[in-house]
């Protein structure tokens, strides 16, 4: 029941958003932005190549788009979608090269829509589904798309600064997620089985975009997640685990941007995860790459 209902709100996001336009003139068009942009390395020596060096290659692209319209006076829709992949390719001590391994996956799709009423904030319904490719810790089989996280979430928002492309908004609700987990459980057919994991709690979403010059762009999201119920309390219940689901989850990503040339550009991503089940500790990634940019809208 719970996947039907997910779907219906997926295919109903289009459906509200196609009635809105219909009824009235939308007051703005839609403000529509496409970036691709691919970076890589590479270094390799020969087998006579003495002093312990190794060669490696590196790749990692990335495309980020946005489309925002003010659909009526009253309402205002906004998708986003995060795409990115990268592997690396390493050379041993006997020159010999290694199969590609992942380095950067990623899928990050966001809907948002707020009522526009004129008030201090405004509410909202929101859908975001965030997962990877694939999961290759097991060599064994690449198990697509998983895991799954999918977050329905309604509250309130409230867009703190505006200027041309520039802004800060926050939202503060409550937030449903599905987290589908793939997994092998027959070692000789390799069989899978999908497990189910939900929660629900108190969500708080930050964007900001800012832009210091022409060149040089800052664009930033935290993500706060505070669980109230958890669908698997009873099964780690009288464990040390017992309470870790109910720490806040925290996704923090940070980007600067530097345009070198207008198709040369400097990137610096940062992100800082938290989620106690995963790990008592943070965790960092930072990746800097020069590469070639595409406006493509």
């Amino acid at each position: 029941m719970k996947q039907i209902l997910i779907v219906m709100m997926l295919l109903a996001v289009p459906v509200i958003a196609a009635l809105a336009e219909e009824e009235a003139p939308a007051p703005v068009g839609w403000q529509k932005s496409l970036i691709w942009d691919i970076t890589t390395t590479q270094t390799a020596y020969s087998d006579a190549w003495v002093g312990g060096e190794a060669g490696s290659v590196n790749w990692v692209t990335n495309l980020n788009g946005s489309a925002d319209r003010q659909l009526k006076d009253w309402l205002n829709f906004k998708t986003t979608l995060k795409v990115s992949f990268g592997q690396t390719m390493t050379q041993d001590t006997a020159k010999n090269w290694s199969k590609p391994i992942k380095s950067t996956d990623l899928i990050d799709w966001e809907n948002v829509g707020r009522f526009t009423m004129g008030g201090f904030v405004d509410p909202y319904a929101a859908f975001r589904l965030e997962t990877q490719f694939y999961d290759g810790g097991d060599a064994r089989k690449k198990l697509y798309l998983s895991p799954l996280k999918l977050t329905e979430s309604v509250g309130v928002a409230r867009k703190f600064y505006e200027r041309d492309e520039d802004f800060i908004t926050s939202r503060l609700g409550l937030g449903l997620r599905q987290i589908f987990v793939s997994g092998i459980v027959n070692d000789t057919t390799l069989a899978t089985e999908t497990e189910t994991l939900t929660d629900g709690g108190f969500e708080s979403v930050t964007d900001a975009t800012i832009t210091f010059d022409e060149d040089l762009r800052y664009t930033s999201k935290l993500t706060l997640f505070r669980a109230v119920f958890f669908s698997e309390s009873d099964a780690v219940k009288g464990t040390p685990a017992e309470d870790y689901w109910k720490a806040i989850d925290v996704n923090w990503e940070n980007i600067v941007s530097a345009s070198i040339t207008k198709i040369v550009t400097v990137n610096l991503y940062t992100q800082l995860l938290y989620d106690k089940e995963v790990s008592k500790k943070g965790r960092f990634k930072e990746t800097l790459a020069i590469g070639f940019v595409f406006k493509m809208i």
